[in-house]
């Protein structure tokens, strides 16, 4: 059985039932721990009584040390900081052989399985964030991403965790300083500091906006085929991860930062779907909870960036960069090419 752990707060809610979901349609056989980082998504998930997974309250999980730096923090830092925690608290609460941090704004596409089994002997896996060259952040938010992360129950594993563990505690905030950035700077050198790690080489397992221009995606009998540009090697897309992605006044989604470029096909193949799986995730949390949107909603409008004749394209296509109607996205707006937008 695989084991997972995340982390969910109100606004990530639908990502998160999202996530969840689709891992539920690629494999039976896992169990979520989900540590709810407010009341109301506590109360929302355990109402929803989902099959695969655990609800662990805040207040259940924090323990001194936690407590002890949590006002020092933003809520964004605290997240980061809790992040390798969540994990030793899976590993030794539940007697896990192994456990395997997600985030929450992920979608499976395919079984992970794989990127586990890739292990081996190894005790950790980490992913790479494979940027594409002109979007390199690697100096100041990391070679890696804490995006899927394996620890085994091994003494060599558990030595790692517990490193990380003591290096979130003593700082982990959102900024660069003294070569650390959040929680993900300090994977950097872990190749080189500890023998029993293992970076990911299955391309399908973390694909993001900040690297999927470097792949070219189609849709076959429901699974989505990527393709490297460079090589022409083929592969299974396992997951995506959906970072920035935000929900905008007037049913339109922002996919994600304007900095990176996604195109048409990717917003079709990978976006699409993303945006189907929010919905129907949407639904389920309404079923036991109406009262309050389990999702954030951006100040970033739309409607403001755009003149006249943007406004009348937007209208007709669905889409203006990375903006996206929603009706665009549920009906298919996008096959259509008659204009191109600047």
């Amino acid at each position: 059985m695989l084991k997972f752990c995340t982390l969910f707060n109100t606004t990530y809610l639908s990502r998160g039932i999202a996530m969840y979901n689709s891992l539920e349609q690629q494999t039976e056989d896992f169990h979520l721990y989900i540590f709810a980082f407010d009341d109301y998504c506590f109360d929302v998930l355990t109402k929803m009584a989902l099959k695969n997974a655990s609800i662990i309250s805040l207040f259940t999980f924090e323990n001194d040390r936690l407590l002890a730096i949590k006002a020092d923090r933003t809520a964004g830092e605290y997240c980061w900081t809790c992040a390798s925690s969540t994990i030793k608290y899976c590993i030794e609460k539940y007697a896990l052989d192994h456990c395997t941090y997600i985030d929450a704004d992920l979608l499976f596409f395919s079984n992970p399985a794989c990127l586990i089994n890739e292990m081996g002997e190894k005790s950790v896996l980490i992913t790479e964030h494979r940027y594409t060259p002109r979007y390199d952040q690697s100096s100041t938010s990391g070679i890696y991403c804490v995006q899927f992360m394996t620890f085994k129950n091994t003494q060599a594993g558990m030595e790692v965790l517990n490193w990380w563990v003591d290096a979130c505690i003593d700082w982990c905030f959102n900024r660069f300083e003294d070569n650390k950035f959040g929680d993900q700077k300090y994977l950097d050198d872990w190749t080189t500091r500890f023998d029993t790690i293992h970076v990911l080489k299955n391309t399908g397992g973390g694909v993001a906006p900040w690297n999927v221009q470097q792949y070219e995606f189609t849709t076959k009998e429901k699974q989505i085929k990527g393709k490297e540009l460079d090589t022409q090697a083929s592969f299974d897309l396992v997951f995506y991860h959906f970072h920035d992605f935000q929900y905008i006044k007037g049913n339109a989604y922002s996919l994600s930062s304007s900095a990176y470029y996604l195109d048409r096909k990717v917003a079709k193949h990978i976006y699409k779907p993303y945006t189907k799986a929010l919905s129907a995730a949407e639904a389920e949390i309404y079923k036991v909870n109406a009262e309050k949107t389990a999702h954030e909603l951006s100040e970033d409008n739309i409607w403001i960036k755009l003149n006249t004749r943007k406004y009348v394209l937007f209208t007709l296509l669905g889409y203006y960069k990375n903006f996206h109607s929603k009706r665009s996205l549920e009906y298919g707006f996008l096959s259509r090419r008659t204009f191109r937008f600047n």
